[in-house]
């Protein structure tokens, strides 16, 4: 038998435990600890989703990597074509990691309308084009087919339809200005089939999508011409060196950019989520530990006499020791079990009822997302267990400083 932990368990189950001084204080250390915890899960489980959710819709509507002409166009419009007959089309074989890439193009319009206009970018894609990305983001109607003859199907953000007063079988015409002067402009009449909705403004606010065929006639390009490729690659975290590599495989007349790049000023506001949830972390942490140090050395002043006693009849300074820290590694156990119990219902109601709303304007999402994965939060418990043990062992030195006659007569 394990004397210690017999000992220990003991204490924690004696009928004057609850009723002891040290009881309030023990209440405080445990409910800090669950506290502690519950903000550490939904801190990392709701920055790390933010994170990817964001990634994950401009990459829905770029790729990751997009391959382009050089130019001194700094709009979203493709002005001049690209050839498909390239080597890395359809299938880029030559960098390992890339799942699919694709032809598009896109060209500014206005739509009219009898009661309101807007200026828009008609992306046009063909029958390469990955629609699993965009599904999710379907709010009603269905996805435009464009596998088979040309047709005027196209997908609308929910933002342009309400500012349009559009639904779901409208028509309407799109002008497209044609580049030489004094000419009338190119009308394309379009219906809908589906709205989408995002909650990414920059997008919302701009795109229409369309079969890239219209592009290819308004533009006088041939069937083989379009205006970019987007590239969609197996790992994100790789995307950089990925990125690096299709530049390399690729036309010296041609130049590729990753969405980080394209969209720095979105990559790098998220990476402040790293520092951000770091902080929480360390903040919380130490005030567990601080909290679970105080609880301790009380417990000890608590029980001084028992450790005169136990020294007494032989016992050493490093099993009185392991006495407390079984007690506190207890306390601990039960502030973690609440702490995670609390977080993980928590986390679980704000990813099916998404209970906490946030402006899309400022967080580029209508609710808060999260993600929930286990492994990170075992990986939370292991590490606050593993530091508040290393902390409570300095407090538990003070056993050894204790001598057993003046212990016993401690009142």
């Amino acid at each position: 038998m394990n004397l210690e932990y017999f000992i220990a368990k003991r204490l924690i189950t004696a009928k004057d435990y609850k009723s002891s001084i040290s009881a309030p204080i023990i209440k405080i250390a445990i409910s800090a600890i669950a506290i502690g915890m519950i903000m550490m899960i939904v801190s990392v489980a709701t920055g790390i989703g933010l994170q990817q959710k964001i990634r994950d819709k401009i990459s829905a509507f770029n790729g990751h990597i997009i391959i382009s002409n050089y130019d001194n166009n700094q709009s979203e419009v493709t002005l001049v074509p690209i050839s498909k007959k390239q080597d890395f089309y359809p299938k880029f074989t030559s960098v390992s990691g890339i799942s699919h890439i694709q032809a598009i193009a896109t060209k500014a319009g206005i739509i009219r309308t009898e009661t309101a206009f807007e200026g828009v970018i008609l992306k046009g894609v063909g029958k390469d084009y990955q629609w699993n990305n965009i599904k999710e983001y379907l709010v009603s109607g269905k996805l435009p087919d464009f596998s088979k003859e040309l047709n005027q199907e196209v997908l609308i953000s929910q933002f342009l339809a309400k500012r349009l007063n559009l639904k779901v079988g409208d028509s309407f015409n799109t002008f497209f200005i044609k580049e030489s002067q004094n000419k009338l402009p190119n009308i394309r009449r379009f219906k809908i089939t589906g709205i989408f909705n995002s909650g990414f403004q920059e997008f919302d606010a701009t795109y229409l999508i369309g079969d890239i065929r219209h592009l290819q006639r308004i533009n006088k390009w041939s069937p083989d011409q379009v205006g970019a490729f987007e590239v969609f690659v197996d790992d994100f975290n790789t995307i950089q060196e990925t990125g690096e590599q299709v530049y390399a495989q690729t036309s010296s007349t041609l130049d590729t950019k990753t969405i980080i790049e394209k969209y720095s000023y979105i990559f790098e506001w998220l990476q402040l989520f790293d520092f951000n949830i770091i902080v929480i972390l360390a903040v919380m942490i130490l005030v567990a530990t601080i909290n679970m140090v105080v609880a301790l050395l009380v417990l000890i002043l608590e029980r001084t006499q028992m450790i005169g006693i136990l020294k007494a009849l032989g016992a050493n300074n490093w099993s009185v020791r392991k006495i407390f820290l079984y007690n506190a590694f207890y306390l601990i156990v039960r502030g973690l079990f609440w702490g995670n119990l609390i977080g993980i219902s928590l986390l679980l109601i704000q990813q099916y009822f998404g209970v906490i709303k946030l402006n899309p304007e400022n967080y580029y999402v209508n609710q808060a997302p999260v993600y929930l994965n286990w492994g990170y939060i075992v990986l939370l418990n292991v590490l606050t267990v593993a530091i508040c043990f290393l902390v409570l062992l300095i407090p538990s030195y003070i056993i050894t400083k204790i001598a057993p006659v003046k212990a016993i007569r401690f009142d």
